[in-house]
């Protein structure tokens, strides 16, 4: 009703299932959602806080709202799916899929032909399917097209026609291919039994078509049609090997949908395994984009009655990971062990290959949106403020003691950016001290940071454990930089990550990204400090090596390495090439040296 106040309409919501509606000032449709409890679940979006930013957004817009109550909650969730596919609100999740998936056709005719399609008529055919491939339905009726010899053409097969001669046998009889039913050499009783057995087929059931064959192979033999006998042999090899293929666990297990889900910040997959008679008819994998703060119950719920209306699936039975409620007339199972946990296993290793398959086409197609989820995973994982678009990870390198020194590189967007990536000799530290070094570079890389009014990164990483990460915090602290900059330290052992004040490290998923960043940044500025140490420990000991020649300074050595590049070439140069740059009397001293 237009014109009352939305605090009246929320008081008068009622404790029923149903479905709500949320209308902007314009009267465009925001969001559709369903409810157990209508009063309680619309009055939470407007007396709590929401973490999640675009939920707070939406409920600024809400101007108005509207209500449809239901029986029960599972209609409640039909409904849903249906209105949210109807009007396609903005902060709905995103259930599009705009493929046209192929069926396979029983035509409706006194001589039934079977053929792929992509087009539904209601002309009294029988439809199988959809299917989420081409590839699937070709391969079923090649299978069929092995076993049964049914017609191609398209004429009409009526006994007028037939009985008046009107057709003649085509080259598919000729080739075994089709058994005449244009000159009525095939009656349409013998035609349909056939086509009774390719129903069940196609229902994954190869049980009467098995039980036929081996009956009249095993007639055949007894009359001594050896060559008859055979042929049927070898059909009852093609379905047997087929079957064998398509079954996964338990031919007992029959008429059971199974729906797994995984799920991130941004996006979460469903997948869907169809059996029938042991056998898996069917999988399929939907990806939903999360527009509020969707549970994975929510979004399961969602896509489960999405899947079933869309591939016409029947099964009274569902495996899922945790229990929903779907509706009266199905029974959900969450398997805990045996054959039904293994589907269950399966169909979320399917969800699990499918993302990573999305990951590597997005990685190509679209990096911003590759790039966008990954910093959010990594906020969520380290418990950040905001996004760590700007990495900085810091290591010592001071190999057996000899020239310490320390390098810093720098992650944008999680990838190396490698002109900012800084070098340091440390100045303030006798010995080889790693917590006193890392101090030391800590202080100095933000102190100018400062100086500069250059940004700060979101992010460090030090690569160490509770030592360097607290002698690292003792330079942000001096600095003033404490909370303005999140800290913290990886440990090889078992790369643990160390936060602050905290004795209890977080472990990650040895396989997620957020650790693979990290383990990233930790490796690239190793390598870099070991670069940079190498070669400072060469030049030292190049210099040294010109140096131990009476006469012969840092100043001199400078030159004859800026002139002849390195001591190797010094050595095989003559005392005429050598006095070019040092003069006679030094060139015959650094001659008699070498020889």
């Amino acid at each position: 009703m237009p014109g009352i106040p939305l605090e009246i309409k929320l008081s008068t919501l009622p404790d029923s299932p149903g479905v709500y509606q949320f209308y902007d000032a314009d009267g465009k449709i925001l969001y559709v959602g369903k409810a157990k409890n209508l009063k309680k679940r619309v009055s939470s979006y407007f007396n709590k806080t929401h973490e999640y930013g675009k939920t707070r957004v939406m409920v600024k817009k809400i101007d108005s709202l509207k209500h449809i109550v239901v029986k029960t909650e599972s209609d409640a969730l039909l409904l849903e799916n249906n209105l949210i596919k109807k009007y396609q609100p903005r902060y709905n999740v995103l259930l599009k899929d705009d493929k046209s998936y192929p069926w396979i056709c029983i035509k409706n005719e006194r001589f039934p032909r079977i053929f792929p399609t992509r087009k539904l008529i209601k002309d009294g055919s029988e439809y199988y399917g959809p299917y989420t491939s081409m590839k699937t339905v070709k391969i079923l009726l090649e299978l069929i097209k092995s076993v049964y010899p049914l017609r191609t053409c398209s004429y009409d097969l009526s006994p007028e026609k037939i009985d008046a001669g009107k057709y003649k046998l085509c080259l598919e009889y000729h080739l075994g291919n089709c058994k005449g039913p244009c000159e009525g050499l095939q009656n349409s009783e013998e035609y349909h039994k056939q086509i009774d057995d390719i129903r069940q087929i196609i229902k994954g059931n190869f049980k009467s078509s098995l039980h036929y064959f081996k009956t009249q192979m095993k007639s055949l033999a007894k009359e001594m049609q050896f060559e008859e006998a055979q042929r049927i042999k070898d059909k009852i090899e093609v379905l047997e090997n087929y079957q064998v293929k398509s079954t996964i666990v338990n031919p007992k297990i029959n008429n059971v949908d199974v729906f797994s889900i995984i799920s991130d910040d941004a996006f979460a997959y469903v997948n869907f395994l169809q059996l029938s008679h042991g056998s898996i008819i069917r999988s399929h994998t939907m990806e939903i984009k999360k527009k509020l703060e969707e549970t994975d119950k929510e979004l399961l719920q969602l896509a489960i009655v999405e899947i079933r209306q869309r591939f016409n699936s029947r099964s009274k039975s569902l495996l899922l990971p945790f229990q929903c409620n779907i509706g009266d007339d199905v029974k959900v199972v969450v398997p805990k062990l045996g054959d039904k946990k293994k589907l269950l296993e399966l169909s979320e290793r399917n969800s699990k290959f499918y993302r990573q398959e999305r990951f590597k086409q997005v990685r190509i197609t679209d990096p911003d949106r590759h790039t966008n989820r990954i910093m959010a995973q990594m906020k969520k994982d380290l418990r950040l403020a905001e996004e760590p678009r700007h990495i900085e990870c810091f290591d010592n390198s001071n190999i057996q003691g000899s020239n310490p020194v320390a390098a810093c590189v720098v992650f944008r967007n999680g990838k190396p950016f490698k002109k900012e990536y800084r070098h340091f000799n440390i100045k303030t530290v006798d010995g080889p001290d790693d917590f006193k070094s890392m101090e030391e570079v800590v202080y100095r890389r933000y102190r100018r940071l400062q100086e500069e009014d250059s940004g700060l990164p979101q992010l460090i990483v030090i690569d160490g454990g509770k030592g360097q990460l607290s002698s690292a915090v003792k330079s942000l602290d001096a600095l003033g930089l404490r909370g303005k900059i999140a800290i913290i330290g990886i440990a090889k052992k078992l790369e643990e990550i160390y936060f602050p004040n905290d004795p209890i490290p977080l472990y990650l998923d040895k396989k997620s990204e957020t650790l693979r960043i990290i383990q990233q940044l930790r490796n690239e500025a190793h390598r870099f400090g070991i670069n940079f140490h190498r070669n400072k420990r060469s030049k030292a000991a190049i210099d040294s090596e010109l140096e131990r020649i009476h006469g012969v300074g840092k100043k001199t050595a400078e030159e004859l390495l800026k002139n002849f590049k390195s001591v190797n070439r010094i050595k095989k140069a003559s005392i005429e090439d050598l006095s070019k740059t040092v003069g006679h009397t030094m060139a015959k001293k650094i001659y008699e040296n070498f020889h």
